[in-house]
């Protein structure tokens, strides 16, 4: 009798290790986390486990790190823009403050103490996507500053462009970041503009030659792009951010060309919205731009982010909506994936929308999928640090000289 006893509390133990055993298996077999899995899939599985709130933070992104408190992103986030700060002085504020920040080293490690903390200690582990400006350079410590992207167009020097993009992206990506908010192929049709330096000019195949040229390199290194700003930033009398108010044969013509290129023939991943409005409608949520024309029409994969603050420019710029809660509803019911804004604080005015449940299920999910796909290929999932034993055996003076040798 006592032997029966026995054998069936140690059958009991033995299902109970098992049941634990096959969970724990279930958990490490999630499809998301299976880097053998096609992208799609990853996506669709880490998707249906996402909460409302993970969602919307994939959906968001600002300057910043964890300074301020890791408890504030337990939900996760789309990425920071590191060493820099934004305004918080009001929602619309634009201003965003660079500072020098730490050299190549120490920047590594600080993107890589913040990848650890959402990939080790958030729910379910989705990495962030670091993002920086990178025009003529990174603007940064250590890092490589080349003449304006007017003089580089002045070249009509594709291959230079390519070695001057291939340097700034490698010194990039050895700091961990693997988005630059560049380039910026607006065409420049009015001196008077005060972005004209800015651009590659006037001439349509040129800047979508040179953008091509820029673009490849970067997503060659496994760095994301975003030419911006979609579309036609500059109107009458060289006012930015202007209302413009082009017929579709202007906008096909003159217009469209350089990002039409940059997503077929250079691959890039993000595009970035204009603050200006387009026949009425702001960019930002202009369906017809960003939904039939960009992501139908032209096939566009990535994500598109708008420009910082331009989110919740149809109540305070453009007058399109009573308030930040329904400029979020147009923006992503037109076709915008990603908030940008200069601070943290800044997320209850856009997240309203998100929790009142203003904003289609599908559009937000569409938005997500996005985010999601561009960080599944990215590899960030599998590796999302900088080895720092190969960083410490590079050296970025290297770069210089072979760049400086190719020039010659």
């Amino acid at each position: 009798m006592l032997n029966i006893k026995y054998n069936i509390i140690e059958i009991a133990i033995l299902f109970f290790g098992l049941l634990i055993l096959f969970s724990c298996n279930d958990k490490d077999d999630f499809i998301y986390k299976n880097p053998n899995a096609p992208i799609d899939d990853r996506v669709e599985d880490l998707l249906s486990r996402m909460t409302l709130e993970e969602k919307f933070w994939q959906l968001f992104m600002i300057p910043g790190d964890l300074s301020e408190g890791k408890e504030k992103y337990k939900h996760g986030i789309f990425g920071f823009q590191i060493a820099t700060i934004g305004s918080t002085r009001n929602e619309s504020e634009q201003i965003l403050e660079y500072s020098g920040g730490g050299s190549t080293k120490e920047t590594a490690l600080r993107i890589n103490e913040m990848q650890k903390y959402f990939i080790e200690e958030t729910r379910l582990g989705i990495p962030i996507i670091p993002f920086d400006e990178a025009l003529h350079g990174l603007v940064r410590k250590d890092a490589t500053a080349f003449p304006q992207s007017i003089g580089l167009a002045a070249s009509w020097n594709t291959v230079l462009m390519d070695t001057v993009a291939s340097v700034i992206a490698a010194q990039v990506k050895e700091r961990g970041i693997r988005q630059i908010l560049s380039p910026v192929i607006n065409i420049a049709r009015d001196v008077r503009w005060g972005r004209v330096e800015e651009t590659y000019g006037e001439d349509p195949y040129l800047t979508s030659k040179m953008a091509v040229s820029y673009i490849s390199a970067f997503e060659k290194h496994g760095v994301i792009t975003t030419p911006k700003h979609f579309v036609a930033n500059v109107g009458d009398g060289g006012r930015d951010s202007y209302p413009i108010h082009f017929n579709e044969r202007l906008l096909e013509e003159i217009y469209f060309p350089a990002f039409k290129a940059s997503i077929q023939e250079a691959g890039a991943l993000s595009i970035m919205t204009a603050y200006n409005s387009l026949n009425g409608t702001q960019a930002t949520a202009n369906h017809w731009l960003l939904n039939n024309k960009l992501k139908n029409e032209w096939n566009f994969k990535g994500f598109v982010i708008s420009d910082a603050g331009a989110t919740g420019g149809a109540n305070v710029l453009h007058f399109t909506s009573k308030n930040y809660a329904e400029s979020t509803k147009q923006a992503i019911k037109g076709g915008l994936d990603v908030i940008f804004q200069t601070s943290y604080n800044h997320y209850p005015l856009f997240y309203e929308a998100f929790e009142k449940e203003m904003i289609n299920k599908t559009d937000i999910d569409n938005a997500v999928k996005r985010v999601l796909y561009a960080k599944f290929k990215l590899g960030l999932f599998e590796n999302p640090y900088v080895t720092i034993e190969d960083l410490e055996n590079s050296n970025s003076v290297k770069k210089i000289d072979y760049w400086q040798k190719r020039l010659h």
